[in-house]
C-alpha cells in the first residue's frame, strides 16, 4: 500500500448541572445561541435538569457517517479510503441506519459502493447531501445533547483542529459549515458552544463527567486566552457535565494534539478503558499512558466514584498490515452501536484477537465486530474519527 501524500496524524502507537432546556431559549425555535451568551444564559438558569451529552452506549437513533471527496487530502490513497468507509458504513448499518454526508456530486459514484439491498437484515445507508471536505465527523459533526423529550445538537466551532498556517493544514471550510447543515436538514436545533474543539475531544460516562485531555482543548489553537478552569466552565455550561476528569494528552505530535478517544474511554460509569501502547513504541506515547493512568487511577467521577482502569494494549508495529508513520493502531478507538461494539483489525493476530476478548468483556450483551480499516488508518484515524452517534431522545416527563 501506497503511504498518503498528506497525512493526518502521526502514529498514536501508543461542577455545574444539566444544561437547563429553558437555557436554549430562542435557539430551541431558531438560530443558535452562540459563545458568551450560552453560558451567561445557563449560569442564570440555575440546575433544572435538561440536557445533557449521552454515553456512546446509550441508545441510538441512527449513526453519521461523512464521505471524503477528492478535496480531501487523500492523494492516490482515495479510492481505498472510500472503500473502507463503504465497508465500514455496511457494518454499522447491520445494528442501525447509517446518514452518510456526501457532496451532491459524488452520490452517483458512491452509491454502488454502499448499496446494501443484498445484506439481509440491514438498515440500509442514506445518502444525505451536504458539501464537507473530509471523513472525520466526529470532530466535524455535531455533538448531540438530550434531556426528557429534548434534542440538540453542539456545534464546537470547528477550525481545523487549529492547524492553519502548519505542516498538518488542510482544506475544512465546508467541514466547518457541515454541522449547522445536517442539524438543519433534519429540524433539530444547533447550539454554538462556548469553545472551539471536536468531538474526538469529548468523551462522557453519560453520568456528568467528561474525560478530556488538556493538549487538545486547552491549546491557543483553540482557545487562545482562556484558562484551563475557564475552558472547563464553558465545557461544563455546553455538555451538562459536572465534573471534568483532565489528563494531560501530548500536543503538536499529531493534528488532534492529542484527542481523549485515542487515550481514554467509559465503557460503562465507573469503567475506563485506557490504551497501552505496544512496549517498542516511541516513548513519547509511553509517557502520555504512563501520565493518564496516574491520573485516572486517583480521579473519582462526577458521583464520587474511584474509577476502574481497564487497559487496552495496542498491537506490536512491527506486526500489523498498516504502513507509513500516520497509521492510528488504536483499539481504542473504536465504536458502540445498537447491540455492537466495532473494533479495528490490524493484522497483529494476538493483539487483534486481545482486544476483541477485553472489549466484549467491557461491552457485555454487545456483538464484538472487527472491521479492517487499513486505508484510515494510514490517514491517522479510526472507526470512532469517522462516526457520530444520534442518540434516542429519552421520554417526557
Amino acid at each position: 500500500m501506497d503511504k498518503p501524500e498528506i497525512s493526518r496524524r502521526r502514529l498514536l502507537r501508543l461542577g455545574a448541572a444539566a444544561v437547563p432546556l429553558a437555557a436554549l431559549g430562542p435557539a430551541l425555535a431558531g438560530p443558535a445561541l452562540t459563545g458568551s451568551a450560552f453560558a451567561d444564559t445557563v449560569g442564570a438558569a440555575g440546575p433544572a435538569p435538561t440536557l445533557r451529552m449521552p454515553a456512546e452506549t446509550d441508545q441510538h437513533v441512527r449513526t453519521f457517517m461523512a464521505w471524503p471527496g477528492p478535496s480531501a487530502a487523500w492523494g492516490s490513497q482515495l479510492p481505498a479510503v472510500q472503500r473502507d468507509i463503504a465497508n465500514l458504513a455496511k457494518e454499522v448499518a447491520r445494528f442501525e441506519p447509517v446518514v452518510m454526508v456526501i457532496a451532491p456530486e459524488l452520490v452517483a459514484a458512491a452509491t454502488p459502493l454502499c448499496d446494501t439491498s443484498a445484506l439481509p437484515g440491514s438498515r440500509g445507508i442514506t445518502f444525505l447531501p451536504v458539501s464537507n471536505d473530509d471523513l472525520w465527523i466526529r470532530d466535524f459533526g455535531p455533538t448531540f445533547l438530550v434531556g426528557p423529550g429534548a434534542v440538540a445538537g453542539l456545534d464546537t466551532n470547528f477550525n481545523g483542529w487549529g492547524k492553519t498556517g502548519t505542516s498538518y493544514e488542510q482544506n475544512f471550510a465546508k467541514d466547518a459549515r457541515a454541522a449547522a447543515a445536517l442539524l438543519a436538514q433534519y429540524g433539530i436545533t444547533r447550539v454554538q458552544a462556548p469553545f472551539v474543539g471536536e468531538g474526538g475531544s469529548l468523551e462522557t460516562d453519560g453520568q456528568g463527567t467528561l474525560l478530556a485531555t488538556v493538549s487538545s482543548l486547552v491549546n491557543p489553537n483553540r482557545n487562545p486566552g482562556l484558562s484551563q478552569d475557564e475552558v472547563e466552565q464553558r465545557l461544563k455550561a455546553s455538555l451538562g457535565m459536572e465534573k471534568v476528569i483532565w489528563l494531560p494528552g501530548l500536543a503538536g505530535q499529531d493534528i488532534t494534539d492529542g484527542h481523549i478517544d485515542c487515550v481514554a474511554r467509559f465503557s460503562a460509569p465507573g469503567r475506563v478503558i485506557l490504551d497501552r501502547p505496544a512496549p517498542n513504541t516511541t516513548s513519547m506515547w509511553l509517557r502520555v499512558h504512563t501520565e493518564a493512568k496516574r491520573v485516572l487511577q486517583t480521579a473519582t467521577d462526577a458521583r464520587g466514584r474511584a474509577l476502574t482502569i481497564v487497559e487496552l494494549p495496542g498491537p506490536d508495529h512491527t506486526k500489523i498490515r498498516g504502513m507509513g508513520s500516520s497509521f492510528l493502531s488504536s483499539y481504542t478507538n473504536h465504536y458502540t452501536v445498537n447491540g455492537a461494539v466495532l473494533v479495528p483489525q490490524f493484522g497483529h493476530q494476538e493483539a487483534d484477537e486481545a482486544a476483541r476478548t477485553i472489549l466484549a468483556a467491557e461491552y457485555p450483551g454487545r456483538t464484538v465486530v472487527p472491521v479492517v480499516i487499513d486505508a484510515i488508518a494510514n490517514g491517522g484515524g479510526g472507526i470512532h474519527c469517522a462516526t457520530q452517534s444520534q442518540p434516542v431522545v429519552p421520554a417526557a416527563v
